[in-house]
């Protein structure tokens, strides 16, 4: 399977029935009169979060989805038969966006969750409709209303508790893998992991929390450099960051400049993103001898003039791994107990991921236009919506 979490298609509701002009004609019945029957509704397309599926894949290939139109109405006052809605299955956490007018149409972050993005047309009148005392033999109808068409871009965002940020190479896979049952990709040389990974913490019998790995980001990300920016948007629903650090990098770069690299692309990315809840976690000690490891880390709180939650592990040797979930589990269930203490913070977390899913959006569309024109200008092979990077993904429990 491979992981796709953007496309675009197009869908059109069903068209209304006509009424029908049909007037009742039965021997050895003298008087007769208007009898056509009205037309039958379109079908609407709805849209529905299904557990099962973790990419958008089916809707890459196919892109054309239509519901079924209504039937015209018939004499003897038979009414058309309506037409059948069209549900289209999504995984859990895609919005559904219009792309004319960038309108949000539906967030599916519930299981099961239903909503209607194309109202299907009304049924048209028959002429039955219009007999009175003064209109004995009525010849008007109605036709159907057209369905709504709309052109949707379906934006997948992976459903975590905590996200993980840094550059490749910081060992965020490692970690995955040292606190969850998640296996991405980890080797002893240089590369960056493609695609989204999830994996599922459970600190105790009854208590857990999803995380998420995302590709490494570069300087130069938001200009392109790299995979770009367009991992990012899935650290939005995300209630902290994890901002893991290479104390032991392979090239020359400090782990100063590392921190502040990544810090500076978040910012150019969402400025809302980059001021949510973030703990700075400073990885591979153990690389270290522990009379240099004081002094480094000291050089990357300094550089970053870092005032939050720090910690400092070895995702390799699981060292002050399980301080650090443990108090991941604290800061989120306390964050869940207060919501449902005072929904208004609820509300206020939902108006802050819509402001940074429009941040986000803005960045992509303008990475897009930069890259398109840049193809246009040199020729230049633009393979950002291509399906290089849509690779397999897995959700481990």
């Amino acid at each position: 399977m491979k992981f796709v979490d953007e496309a675009t298609i197009t869908v059109e509701a069903g068209k209304g029935g006509n009424g029908c002009m049909s007037f009742r004609r039965e021997k050895f019945i003298p008087k007769g009169g208007p009898d056509g029957g009205d037309g039958g509704d379109g079908g609407s397309v709805w849209v529905e979060a299904d557990e099962s599926l973790n990419t958008l894949i089916d809707y890459r290939f196919t892109r054309q989805y239509k519901a079924p139109s209504g039937e015209q109405g018939r004499g003897s006052n038979c009414t058309g038969g309506k037409g059948e809605d069209l549900t289209l299955k999504v995984p859990v956490g895609t919005t559904i966006v219009d792309v004319d007018t960038d309108e949000v149409l539906a967030d599916l972050t519930q299981i099961g969750q239903r909503e209607k993005i194309a109202q299907g047309g009304f049924h048209g009148l028959g002429n039955t409709r219009y007999k009175s005392s003064v209109n004995r033999s009525p010849r008007q109808t109605t036709k159907g209303s057209p369905g709504e068409l709309r052109n949707l871009r379906l934006e997948l965002k992976v459903l975590a508790d905590v996200g993980l940020l840094g550059l490749p190479n910081a060992g965020k896979s490692t970690f995955i893998r040292g606190v969850s049952a998640a296996t991405p990709k980890v080797a002893d040389y240089p590369f960056t992991t493609l695609i989204p990974n999830l994996g599922v913490v459970r600190t105790d019998a009854l208590r857990s929390f999803v995380v998420a790995d995302i590709p490494g980001i570069i300087e130069g990300a938001a200009e392109g450099a790299g995979l770009g920016i367009r991992f990012l948007k899935h650290l939005a629903r995300n209630r902290v960051l994890l901002h893991i650090v290479d104390m032991a990098p392979w090239d020359e770069t400090t782990p100063a400049e590392a921190a502040i690299t990544a810090t500076k692309e978040l910012k150019r990315f969402s400025q809302t993103l980059a001021q949510q809840p973030r703990w700075l976690v400073l990885n591979k000690l153990d690389l270290l001898p522990e009379d240099e490891q004081d002094a480094a880390c000291q050089a990357v709180v300094d550089a970053l003039e870092w005032q939050g939650p720090l910690y400092r592990i070895s995702a390799l040797n699981k060292t002050g791994l399980k301080p650090l979930t443990h108090d991941l589990q604290n800061f989120l269930d306390a964050r869940k107990e207060a919501i449902s203490e005072n929904p208004e913070l609820l509300e206020q977390e939902q108006e802050t991921r819509r402001i940074i899913d429009l941040e986000a959006r803005e960045n992509l569309a303008r990475l897009r236009e930069e890259l398109r024109a840049k193809r246009e200008d040199d020729d230049w092979d633009d393979d950002f919506d291509d399906d290089d990077y849509d690779v397999e993904v897995e959700y481990v429990r």
